[in-house]
């Protein structure tokens, strides 16, 4: 009789023999590997029959719980009725996401084209904003994380990220906006001016003086959480304007009211994007990207552009399926309020753990630095040892953070407040552990 430990075991061995090496790297938990076999809710259960909390939800994509019984209803009605066209014909569905969308997001952005990924979607976004301005010059930020194709590798601002050894030198990356990590003694005020000076210094140097694009997360997610300054974009902006380029805003992690109070966590920032991405979350699991750009932006696309499964009825079911249940709960508001609650629980583990050296984040976007006790040196050993720690307890949370150091907790939108609880209990739990 197979036993359920083998057959994990057996599931690895296929993996490995199957799947590219770089995929069994990724695994979390080291030599015993999470084997999912199901899920509903809050809820992940693995092949043994482990129940788990799942606080990071296939890496911020679960918005709105797994299995959603809305969303499978929606999905299942559109798959029975129209499986896919191509963009070569009117869809209504995918029309009904579009003007939701508008309707939704800041400022004037207007115009939709969808993809199958975050990849993509900022892809299109540094495409149009080339063939908007006739510049070239990329700006992002150091630690960006940006996807897995040539040219989002050369985006992506992660040495361990960045494959095949051959990038777009017309993408550029200026300092990331990291108040923890800023220099010994400096206030947060003078390293923002000082940010501010270098950008504008960069663009006197590194660039011809024009620019396409300036590219940017509100807070930076595989970078870590990272919450860019309250004032950030606003100084940053008009030395984008008066370099002729455009403000992209990636809300690939941020967006769908996650960080808290708004839809979109740029308007904590209080400026207009250009254009913005969404991926991620806004399907609650299905690939579904979405650049969403302003009317004059999306009017210099002249020539011709498709994506084959872009805007495929049943994905974009699915995908006003799980706006339409964030919409109808307001979920953004339980987001603020969940969030708000995580987060002085983790304020309170900071105090207690001379190994947390930070805690930041906004919404249902919180993490943990860790941390050699008494300095600022990253400890990733310890970020490790609190995943596989939680897991034990069974709960679910991520990593990341340019070195691997900084434990990421992000429960679903709707996530209760009884849930809640019972996750820091965990998570306190297993910081015990760890200690």
């Amino acid at each position: 009789m197979t036993t359920t430990a083998s057959k994990t075991q057996d599931l690895r061995e296929r993996q490995q023999r199957f799947l590219i090496p770089s995929l069994s790297n990724m695994l979390y938990y080291g030599d015993e590997p999470l084997a999912v076999e199901r899920a509903k809710d809050q809820y992940v259960w693995d092949i043994e029959g482990r129940r788990y909390l799942d606080f990071f939800g296939g890496i911020l994509t679960i918005s709105v719980g797994h299995c959603n019984d809305e969303v499978v209803e929606a999905t299942y009605a559109q798959m029975k009725r129209l499986g896919h066209t191509s963009t070569l014909y009117l869809n209504e569905v995918t029309l009904n996401v579009a003007e939701k969308i508008a309707e939704i997001t800041p400022g004037r952005l207007q115009k939709c084209f969808f993809t199958n990924s975050g990849t993509e979607a900022d892809e299109m976004a540094i495409l149009a904003a080339r063939v908007y301005t006739g510049n070239t010059d990329i700006i992002a930020l150091r630690h960006a994380y940006s996807g897995r194709s040539s040219a989002m590798m050369s985006m992506t601002a992660h040495a361990n990220w960045r494959l095949g050894g051959v990038y777009d030198g017309t993408i550029k990356h200026v300092r990331s906006p990291n108040m923890y990590r800023r220099p010994e003694g400096m206030s947060e005020e003078a390293y923002l001016d000082f940010l501010v000076a270098d950008f504008e210094d960069f663009l006197a140097t590194c660039t011809d003086g024009r620019i396409a694009a300036f590219i940017a997360e509100p807070i930076q997610g595989v970078g870590g959480f990272v919450v860019l300054p309250k004032d950030y974009f606003k100084r940053i902006l008009p030395l984008v304007k008066a370099a002729g380029g455009v403000l992209i805003v990636d809300e690939v992690q941020t967006g769908w009211g996650r960080t808290g109070r708004y839809w979109c966590g740029i308007e904590h920032w209080g400026v207009e994007p250009d254009i913005m991405t969404f991926a991620k979350g806004i399907a609650n699991g299905a690939p579904v990207g979405c650049t969403i750009m302003t009317p004059e932006v999306a009017e210099a696309m002249s020539g011709l552009t498709l994506s084959t499964y872009g805007g495929n009825p049943v994905s974009m079911a699915q995908a006003y399926a799980t706006i339409s249940y964030i919409e109808k709960h307001r979920l953004w508001e339980n987001a603020e309020v969940q969030g708000g609650a995580l987060r002085a629980f983790m304020e309170e583990q900071a105090e207690r753990y001379d190994f947390i050296g930070d805690v930041r984040g906004m919404g249902l976007m919180q993490a943990f630095e860790m941390v050699q006790p008494g300095t600022k040196t990253p400890d990733p050993e310890r970020a490790n040892a609190l995943v596989a720690a939680a897991r034990k307890r069974g709960l679910l949370i991520g990593k990341g953070g340019r070195y691997g150091n900084v434990s990421r907790v992000a429960p679903h939108l709707n996530v209760s407040s009884e849930d809640v609880a019972t996750g820091c209990e965990l998570l306190g739990a297993a910081l015990a552990d760890i200690a």
